[in-house]
């Protein structure tokens, strides 16, 4: 940590790991916002710069908007990436508001931004300037495709990056029917490679007393999660294509029909295949059907005969057979069941702050809980709710006005 964030005004208590950081966020939109999200969720204090009268592009995306106490709406995208921070508006062309934006950094841990190539070098911010200011700064910098190679530079966004990436060819009912991920996962992948890069970066430095700078894309999270697709090409020269609701190397893994409706299971080892049948008196040795490799190759046929079985059965009897029978499975559930649900609630996913106009909300919340050795959970309950733009900028440009930089920083 640097010693000089602590002069910095009091945040409210953010218990957790990371408590003693000081993040600076330059970044907006999904990526860069998820990734000091996380750090944010950690216990980091999240300093969130954001341009004067706009704000974070993701201010404006909607619908939906809630408006608040004081008129003024809010995007629930906004909403979504943006729990644990604080924000102030900066107008980095202005020379004084980069001033203060360099005393922050010179007080950071990490700072983040997802610019495009370049801009951080017109801004005067270059690597170089970041850590002359700030030797032990730890910087995130998050791009479409990449910061160098023929198309380095390239601004992306997560559909776009969802297709160039492959993951749409892989997705949806059929080869000729590509689709995109219901969430921005592309965006969302990046923040957590992103904030893993940045988490590796700080245990490095607690040994060599140095920054350095991560970098990462919307197309390497995209081929970074390609998986058995992956090696489907680069090992065995096969084109994975999409294959709808089935798996395309374990069968039966897939949604069924069944008398009202569907459900989801996942038959992935020989033992699976023979409790399965046991439960439907199906014969496991059925020819063209004793193998996995088998039942890949039949997948037709293999559905044919699964829906056969289910067609008088309905989903709920169906998952208690499954459950029986030590089967993994289950229903498709809507976004509001899956809120509403005890087993989510149980799990500390969704969390209650006091917003500054909005006033008590309810946001999805952090996936990650923590317990000591004797079983004690010491997860962070408290959270800040997503900032209105420049909620806390008066108390950041006065903690830092008659302060002098960090000792390590040189202007």
């Amino acid at each position: 940590m640097n010693p000089a964030s602590a002069s910095l005004p009091a945040a409210a208590d953010s218990p957790g790991p990371l408590r003693d950081l000081l993040v600076v966020d330059l970044s907006r939109a999904v990526a860069g916002p998820h990734a000091t999200m996380m750090l944010g969720d950690l216990g980091a204090r999240v300093v969130k710069v954001e341009a004067p009268d706009t704000g974070d592009d993701a201010r404006g995306w909607g619908p939906p908007f809630v408006t608040g106490d004081d008129g003024q709406r809010e995007s629930t995208y906004f909403l979504s990436v943006n729990r644990n921070k604080e924000s102030v508006c900066l107008d980095l062309k202005d020379p004084a508001d980069l001033e203060v934006l360099e005393q922050l950094i010179g007080r950071a841990d990490v700072l983040v931004e997802n610019f495009r190539t370049g801009v951080m070098d017109r801004l005067g911010l270059g690597d170089e300037r970041l850590h002359k200011l700030n030797p032990r700064l730890v910087v995130l910098s998050i791009t479409g495709f990449g910061h160098d190679g023929p198309e380095g530079g390239r601004p992306g966004y997560d559909q776009i990056a969802q297709g160039e990436g492959g993951l749409m060819s892989v997705t949806g009912s059929g080869p000729e029917d590509p689709q995109k991920v219901g969430t921005p996962i592309c965006d969302l992948l990046t923040g957590m490679y992103g904030a893993y890069g940045v988490l590796a970066a700080l245990h490095e430095r607690t040994r060599t007393g140095r920054g350095q700078i991560v970098r990462t894309s919307l197309l390497a999270a995209a081929v970074g999660v390609h998986a058995f697709q992956g090696t489907r090409w680069t090992v065995a020269g096969e084109v994975g294509r999409a294959a709808g609701n089935h798996h395309a190397a374990i069968a039966p893994y897939g949604l069924f029909r069944c008398a009202d409706g569907s459900v989801q299971i996942a038959v992935a080892t020989p033992a699976q295949w023979s409790r399965f049948c046991a439960g439907f008196d199906i014969d496991p040795a059925t020819p063209g059907l004793a193998t996995n490799a088998e039942r890949v190759a039949h997948h037709g046929e293999l559905v044919a005969l699964v829906e056969k079985v289910f067609a008088t059965w309905t989903a709920a009897d169906l998952l208690d057979r499954f459950a029986e029978a030590g089967i993994p499975a289950g229903k498709v559930r809507s976004i509001d069941e899956v809120y509403t649900w005890d087993q989510t609630r149980s799990q500390g996913l969704l969390i209650e702050v006091d917003h500054d106009t909005l006033g008590t909300i309810t946001l999805p919340g952090p996936p990650l809980r923590f317990f000591e050795a004797s079983g004690t959970e010491h997860t962070r309950t408290g959270h800040r709710p997503p900032p209105r733009l420049d909620q806390h900028g008066p108390a950041i440009r006065w903690g830092i006005s008659d302060e002098p930089r960090d000792a390590h920083a040189d202007s």
